[in-house]
């Protein structure tokens, strides 16, 4: 041991214990002893379960051996058995194959035949369902035209402007289909600088007849889309109070004294409106007839342009009744001319048949004469012939009034 070490110096203290250096290395090799010994015992422990161990493994390998033996013997067993099963089920799969063709060979054609059948129901199907599909498809083509018109026409009606827009076509292909082009005229401007909707020029120089297209249409949707009994008053109340301002305006701007009609036309677009203002707005029915103005649907002023064509015709056949009676009277004047000419014709084909008379009855007696002159001697003949050249010049004679007559016919006479 090292001199100058000191194994009595203290080197730890636990709670009032102290340990001193050589105490501590003595616990030391106390503790190292315990863990050889351990280990040894440990040692000793692990050959004993080897041997243990392979003692069983031994005895294990024993038993499977003779459950292999064992396991042998039943699959040399169970081989035979096989090949008995197999022996029978070859005998027995053939006679199964044999069935199962026979079967298959019936059911095949039982299912041709039942394929065919139904490939044919199938097409008839088919085409049905294709004549079907065809009328959907054309029946939603129309519902989707009919979806785009309804949008289009409440785009339209969603606007002022294109409201106004609408009514105004409406009445302008009203006007353009039953008047000519003539007759009326669009947006023109009058005396004191308004300018109506339509303008129909009357006949007989009569005051032009003014056509107003301009309906307050969304007081009137107000009306409609009222949700209570109060929105719908008020709804009706601005309504009315519209129509009234709009017929006032119309009176004093388009209600010329000499220049347009007295009355003019309040052009409704829709039938279902003007029966419903003449069925619970009798007021403003009332109150545009005291304005001196006529409110309109599209079939009333269908038939007010029908009547106005029938006095346009009317005005312009009186204008032509002049030029009528001049071509009637010239017309009278060639007929009886015609007569005249008609009835000169008639003398000369009497005389024409006068003279082809007479010369019929020289020819026969000519045909006479010949007949005796056979029968006669030839003194006779002498006689026969002076007698012939009488005849022969009065036959002369006859066919020179006969070419005079002709000459008479042909020859048409001046005018």
């Amino acid at each position: 041991m090292d001199p100058a070490l000191d194994l009595s110096q203290p080197v730890v203290a636990l709670g009032g214990t102290v340990f001193t250096l050589g105490q501590m290395l003595a616990g030391a090799g106390v503790l190292l002893a315990l863990i050889v010994l351990w280990i040894v015992i440990a040692a000793r422990r692990n050959a004993r379960h080897r041997a243990e161990l392979l003692e069983e493994s031994r005895q294990r390998t024993a038993e499977a051996e003779a459950r292999m033996a064992e396991i042998l013997k039943a699959q040399s067993e169970m081989h035979g058995r096989m090949a008995s099963m197999a022996e029978i089920f070859g005998s027995r799969q053939s006679e199964l194959n044999q069935a199962i063709h026979q079967r298959f060979d019936t059911m095949s054609n039982r299912l041709g035949q039942s394929m065919s059948e139904q490939q044919k129901s199938t097409h008839e199907n088919l085409a049905k369902l294709q004549e079907r599909l065809a009328v959907i498809d054309t029946a939603q083509s129309n519902i989707q035209k009919l979806a785009t018109d309804v949008v289009q026409l409440q785009s339209i009606l969603s606007n002022k402007q294109t409201r106004g827009a609408f009514g105004q076509g409406r009445m302008e292909t009203i006007i353009a289909d039953g008047l000519p082009m003539d007759a009326y005229s669009f947006q023109s401007t009058l005396s004191n600088g308004n300018r109506p909707d339509c303008i129909v020029h009357m006949p007989n120089d009569a005051p032009d007849l003014v056509i107003d297209a301009k309906f307050p249409l969304e007081a009137w949707n107000a009306i409609r889309e009222a949700s209570d009994p109060n929105e719908a008053s008020e709804a009706a109340k601005r309504f009315r109070r519209d129509m009234e301002v709009h017929i006032k305006a119309i009176s004093e701007k388009y209600l010329i004294a000499g220049e347009t009609q007295d009355t003019a036309f309040l052009f409704v677009p829709s039938e279902s409106i003007f029966a419903d203002i003449h069925e619970h707005h009798e007021a403003i029915i009332q109150r545009a007839h005291r304005a001196r103005l006529v409110i309109v649907s599209p079939s009333l002023l269908m038939l007010s342009i029908q009547v106005i064509q029938a006095l346009l015709k009317d005005a312009r056949m009186r204008e032509q009744a002049h030029l009528i009676q001049a071509e009637v009277l010239r017309l009278m004047e060639d007929v009886s001319r015609l007569d005249d000419r008609v009835r000169k014709l008639q003398t000369h084909f009497g005389q024409a048949s006068k003279d082809i008379e007479d010369i019929l009855v020289s020819s026969s007696k000519v045909t006479k004469r010949g007949q005796k002159i056979e029968a006669m001697d030839f003194e006779s003949e002498r006689a026969a012939m002076a007698k012939s050249a009488a005849e022969t010049d009065n036959a002369k004679m006859a066919d020179s009034k006969t070419g005079q007559l002709r000459l008479r016919v042909v020859d048409p006479e001046d005018d």
